[in-house]
């Protein structure tokens, strides 16, 4: 799972063409690519970037697949998307929440009339720290983290609980000593497990 770009882009009004679609932050991830393939897979990423957050929707949140990438695009304001371009193992859910984030963080650094008029690009240091940050979605989403969280304890009570069925001749015993279980319930257990054994498939 890996993020490989954030572009913060004011598209083109489609109608006028003006002002120009213009990338006002990026961030790059591309160490995985070889040196020599860096500033093709840059420039790709960049274009495939502005030409989704032109056409989405203003509200819309989308994920756009291009071979073995995903832009996840959120268009917050006519003239400002935020794109995270990641491989297709990374949770969408994740990336769509890190592009809302930016975009609000954005939006209240600089204003309408300072993004319309911007000629180039422009400061936003954050960038750089959310694509380092996001690099591991588990650590980086709090959902994610206590939803994995949930999973490894429920994979330990469950080798715990498979662990005690295996021990079937101590709890055996301890079904027959146990002054809880009426004489009618240990009749249950011992019937049930001749039932289960019978049908057991090795």
């Amino acid at each position: 799972m890996k993020v490989f770009q954030i572009a913060i882009i004011r598209p083109q009004d489609r109608e006028t063409a003006q002002p120009p679609t213009l990338v006002l932050s990026l961030a790059n991830q591309l160490d995985s690519f070889s040196f020599f393939q860096r500033s093709s897979v840059e420039e790709f990423m960049r274009f495939f970037s502005t030409t989704i957050a032109e056409r989405t929707q203003v509200g819309q949140r989308q994920g756009i697949t291009q071979e073995n990438y995903v832009g996840y695009v959120y268009r917050s304001h006519p003239r400002l998307s935020v794109v995270v371009m990641t491989d297709k193992e990374y949770p969408e859910m994740v990336a769509i929440e890190l592009a809302t984030k930016i975009s609000r963080e954005f939006e209240q650094q600089y204003s309408e009339a300072q993004i319309m008029g911007a000629t180039g690009a422009v400061k936003f240091p954050a960038l750089e720290d959310y694509i380092a940050k996001y690099q591991d979605p588990h650590q980086a989403n709090t959902i994610l983290k206590v939803q994995r969280e949930l999973d490894e304890t429920k994979a330990v009570l469950h080798k715990t609980i498979e662990g005690v069925l295996e021990r079937g001749e101590k709890l055996d015993s301890l079904v027959d000593r146990s002054n809880d279980l009426s004489t009618q319930s240990k009749m249950f257990y011992k019937t049930a497990k001749k039932t289960n054994s019978c049908c057991i498939v090795m």
